[in-house]
């Protein structure tokens, strides 16, 4: 026998059924009629002669959208796609293969077919493709690196019809704010236009050798693998910087890209493509940074200590003075060097960076700490090795 107490419930749930079920007819009735038609879902509830929608006037583009079109069009056709291959062994067969090994993005440097883009772009391959943007495709050479600064120089035979090389901007006055625009292939996804704005200045990461790469702009136009090695333009169409790194947890595009200045660039491509290879202006001088870390730290100073000077070079002739060591073996600094054209130093890395910031035969003045005394010694920069 039913207790009472549930089919008191019962008769209540199914009155509460009841009037959902009345309350959604009644919802659809006046606000769907359609969907309780027979035929709405059997599709022979046809309208004849149907017609396409008309096609809303939007009037003239926005003055910026304009001059990004422009910039765009102007600079595709000097924007290039680099294919890397790589030479393999089978450890079986001992059987030699090419295999692709990646791919990024360069730019037409000039008339002569130079191509320029990244370092790690090119690192470790056996050969490397060029496709222009009308889609010609060329074996590129091997003309010269520059590891220090991600650099690569390649270089391309082309006889007919070659394109505009990239109009070159600066980089010395770039300011915070300003619209950038970066134009590559990323994922190879070819000729791809990104735009940001410079979002710092002056910003550091490691370099191909070991060393920092310094002075880099920070931008948040997206940036991905295969954007290495394409060009960072200005709202004017010049180049201003070699996108180069990204820093993002996930490998994509975080809003934090790096570009290589053009100012770098401009100082060591001509280089590269005169001698194959870049020669760093140099001090003749002596330092180590483990142990400028300690020693500074122990004098309670900040800058870098000379530990020695090669005889005959740029540092010796200004008279400069090198470490002394003790019989009991302690380092006694005598020259410190605090600044470089009153640009501060404090590492080794940046004193590198700020001597590298000039060309070989330059007269740079170097703010030195003797005795607790500060002197401006001017130095006439030799090759580096």
């Amino acid at each position: 026998m039913l207790n009472h107490g549930f089919l008191s419930r019962l008769i209540w749930v199914s009155l509460a059924v009841i009037l959902l079920m009345l309350f959604f007819h009644s919802f659809l009735y006046h606000y769907f009629p359609d969907f309780l038609h027979s035929n709405y879902f059997s599709g022979e509830a046809k309208q004849e002669n149907a017609e396409p929608r008309l096609v809303q006037a939007r009037g003239n583009l926005a003055e910026d959208e304009k001059s990004t079109i422009a910039l765009f069009e102007n600079s595709r056709d000097s924007v290039v796609f680099i294919t890397t291959r790589q030479r393999v062994m089978d450890a079986w067969t001992r059987n030699i293969f090419s295999v692709p090994s990646g791919n990024g993005s360069g730019f037409i440097w000039d008339g002569n077919g130079h191509i320029i883009t990244n370092f790690h772009v090119i690192r470790g391959a056996s050969e490397a493709t060029v496709r222009l943007a009308d889609g010609r495709d060329y074996r590129a050479s091997l003309v010269g690196t520059s590891p220090a600064h991600d650099i690569a120089v390649l270089r391309i035979g082309i006889g007919f019809q070659r394109p505009t090389p990239v109009p070159l901007g600066s980089s010395h006055d770039l300011k915070v704010g300003q619209k950038v625009f970066a134009i590559g292939n990323p994922f190879g996804l070819d000729w791809t236009l990104t735009t940001g704005i410079v979002s710092a200045l002056d910003r550091s990461l490691p370099g191909g050798d070991g060393r920092t790469i310094d002075n880099l702009i920070q931008t948040d136009a997206a940036i991905n693998p295969g954007n290495s090695g394409g060009p960072l333009l200005d709202s004017a169409g010049r180049l201003i910087g070699i996108n180069t790194a990204i820093y993002s947890p996930s490998g994509a595009s975080a809003g934090i890209g790096f570009a290589v200045p053009v100012d770098t660039v401009n100082r060591v491509v001509p280089q590269i493509i005169s001698r194959g290879k870049y020669i760093r202006p140099a001090l003749g001088i002596t330092v180590d940074n483990k142990l400028n870390t300690r020693l500074t730290e122990r004098l309670k100073i900040s800058g870098v200590v000379i530990l020695s000077l090669s005889p005959g070079s740029a540092a010796d002739a200004a008279g400069l003075k090198g470490a002394t060591l003790t019989p009991e073996g302690n380092i006694i600094a005598n020259d410190i060097i605090i600044a470089v054209e009153n640009k501060p130093v404090d590492s080794v890395d940046k004193l590198l960076a700020r001597i590298d910031s000039y060309k070989v035969g330059d007269t740079v003045t170097i703010t030195i700490l003797r005795n607790g005394e500060t002197h401006d010694v001017p130095i006439t920069l030799q090759p580096g090795e």
